[in-house]
Parts: structure tokens; C-alpha cells; sequence
């Protein structure tokens, strides 16, 4: 006798309904789309939260008027994030789509995506600044724009005074044309803010024979708190119809406001130019500089004083006077500092 048993034969999805097969087939697909599904969001989440591909600081400008879909292209070409899909659907999710600001951003090495969509979320652009000191003459301040390396463009040379001397904030590829613009505009702004309340008893018919005198008070002090005073000895003798006597003037009309290099001369003085306020009376045909806020301030606000002359005191300041004669008083020991010997040099290791 054999002792072979028979076999048992596994059961055969043949012999299941049609529709048990399919849902032990489709019950599988789902199984397999769910695992490939779970993948994909793991992916999407560490493409999100996880390190960027960045390996060193990346600048990213977002133009004004960008999409989200041009914004994420933007993202992904210059490196700043692995995914432009990822950061659309991201963006539709949390509802950050709507609130993307264009502008210069800064983004630190390895900066996840959602670090970057924050900081556009919230603006954090790259701060540009342009500082235009007071006193400048307007080509000087158009060599300032020509050589900031953020801006692009060309910028004409405005008329002397035109532009209020201060700090802007600049965005990179900005046109220095508009950025001059601004500046324009912020000077008419206070201009006009400035003569509306001026001192009535002005000898100024207009405002621009107020940036003209403000332009002379620049050149002659760069102490704040003085202008008002030496403001007030211009306008008192432009009131009884002396000449302004101003330095600067002379320089200004020598040659347009570039320092002479050496103490004034004789000749120079009486040099014929019509900015030369030692030979004509009243004010230059046009300011010499672009006067600041505080010069502005101090023409069309001038304290009444009696003073009708300064000259340096030696300190960094001036000494003002009413009469000629505490004037000369005043010159005659400026003239005695200015002929002091300097101070000899301490010796080595001694206490000042």
C-alpha cells in the first residue's frame, strides 16, 4: 500500500464570485496607492519643513506685481527652495498665496521652505539705504546715486537745491531717476509745508528765495543749533539792504561749491560773478547747495534779533555781534587764534 496521502489543494480565487476578486484586487490597488500617497506627502512635508537646498546665503527679488506661480519658478531658479510644486500647493493650503510681497530677500543657507514662505509672508525684505548729506551741491548728490551699486539707470542733474538731503530707503534695480524724483517730491512736500507757516515779516517773495538763503545758512554753520541765529543775521541785513557778505557765495561762484584749497584771497573776494555776495546785493540767483531739513527750518522760522555779523570763534561755532564794532572786536581775536602756534606735542607717556 502506498502511503501517499492526497494533497490539499489551496483554494483557487477561481472559485470565488467575481465580486470578492475584485475587491481583493481593488482592495489592494487602494492599499498600494495609499502607501505611494503616504510617500508623497512625506516627501512633500520634508521638501517643506526640512533643510533647503541652498549652501550659502541666497538674495532673491520678487518684482512688484509677481504671481505665485512666476513667485515659486522665481524660488526654485535661483536655488532658495527644491520645489515650485510644493510651494504652490503649500501656499493654496495655508492660505499664504494671498499675502506674498514682492521686494529683495536675503535667505541664510539651507533655509527651509517654509522659513522662505514665511519671510515673504511677512516682508522681510533687504533694507537699501541712500544717505545724502546736507549741503551737497545737486551733482555731487546725482555722483552719489551713479555710485550706488544697487540702483540702475541714469539720473539728470536737478537744479541746485531742489532735492531735501536725508536717508531713503532704495530697493535693488530701483530706476536712480525715480529714486532723484523722490527726493524732489520730498523737498516741494516740505517746502511747502514750511512756507505756509512762515514767519510773516520775511524779506522773501518766494519759496525758492527761501531755499536760496537756507542754502547760504548751510554753508556757514554745520551746527544745528546756530543756524537760526546766523539765519536771523541774514535776514536782518537783507532787511536794511546790506550786502550778505558769505563766504561760501564766493567759493560757490569760483567754482560751483568744489573747495579752493587755500584760505580766501583778496581777489577772490572781489570777483565778478553773480553769486559773489560780497559785490552784489541781496540773494545769488540760486542756492549754492541742497539745504537740510534744520536750514529750511531755521530761514522760515528766524528768531528777531538785533545781530548783524559773525565770524569763527576758534571752537567750531561763531561769535555774532550787533554793532561793527564788537564785529571787529571779534575778527581781531579769531585772526589772534587763527596766528596761534600750535600747542606743542606732550611727551611721550605724560598725562594731557
Amino acid at each position: 500500500m502506498s502511503d501517499k496521502r492526497p494533497t490539499r489543494r489551496r483554494p483557487s480565487d477561481r472559485g470565488l464570485p467575481l465580486t470578492r476578486r475584485l475587491a481583493i484586487t481593488g482592495g489592494s490597488a487602494v492599499a498600494t496607492l495609499g502607501v505611494v500617497l503616504l510617500l508623497v506627502v512625506l516627501v512633500a512635508v520634508w521638501l517643506f519643513a526640512g533643510p533647503g537646498p541652498a549652501r550659502q546665503s541666497t538674495d532673491v527679488v520678487l518684482r512688484q506685481g509677481a504671481g505665485l506661480p512666476e513667485i515659486a519658478a522665481t524660488l526654485k531658479r535661483e536655488g532658495a527652495i527644491g520645489s515650485s510644486t510644493v510651494f504652490l500647493a503649500a501656499a493654496s493650503l495655508t492660505g499664504a498665496a494671498r499675502h506674498l510681497k514682492a521686494g529683495e530677500y536675503a535667505f541664510v543657507p539651507h533655509a527651509s521652505m517654509a522659513s522662505v514662505m514665511g519671510m515673504i509672508r511677512r516682508g522681510e525684505v533687504v533694507h537699501h539705504m541712500v544717505t545724502i548729506p546736507e549741503g551737497l551741491t545737486s551733482e555731487a548728490v546725482v555722483d552719489v546715486l551713479a555710485n550706488n551699486a544697487v540702483l540702475t539707470g541714469s539720473a539728470p542733474i536737478p537744479p541746485e537745491g531742489a532735492i531735501l538731503p536725508e536717508t531713503y530707503e532704495v530697493r535693488r534695480g530701483e530706476d536712480r531717476a525715480a529714486v532723484l524724483q523722490r527726493m524732489m517730491d520730498a523737498r516741494d512736500q516740505l517746502l511747502a509745508a514750511l512756507w505756509s507757516q512762515r514767519r510773516p515779516d520775511l524779506p522773501l517773495s518766494t519759496p525758492e528765495e527761501a531755499v536760496i538763503l537756507a542754502s547760504i545758512v548751510e554753508k556757514e554753520t554745520g551746527l544745528t543749533d546756530e543756524r537760526p541765529r546766523v539765519a536771523a543775521v541774514f535776514i536782518n541785513r537783507l532787511q536794511k539792504g546790506m550786502k550778505l557778505e558769505s563766504d561760501p557765495t564766493v567759493v560757490y561762484g569760483l567754482t560751483r561749491g568744489v573747495p579752493l584749497g587755500h584760505g580766501m584771497r583778496e581777489s577772490e573776494l572781489q570777483s565778478h560773478t553773480p553769486y559773489n555776495t560780497y559785490v552784489i546785493t541781496g540773494l545769488p540767483p540760486t542756492p549754492i547747495c541742497n539745504p537740510g531739513r534744520a536750514s529750511l527750518a531755521a530761514v522760515l522760522d528766524a528768531p528777531r534779533t538785533d545781530e548783524l555779523y559773525f565770524v569763527a570763534n576758534g571752537t567750531g561755532g561763531h561769535a555774532f555781534a550787533t554793532t561793527l564794532e564788537q564785529h571787529l572786536a571779534n575778527v581781531a581775536r579769531w585772526r589772534a587764534i587763527e596766528h596761534e602756534p600750535p600747542a606743542p606735542a606732550a611727551p611721550s607717556g605724560a598725562h594731557p
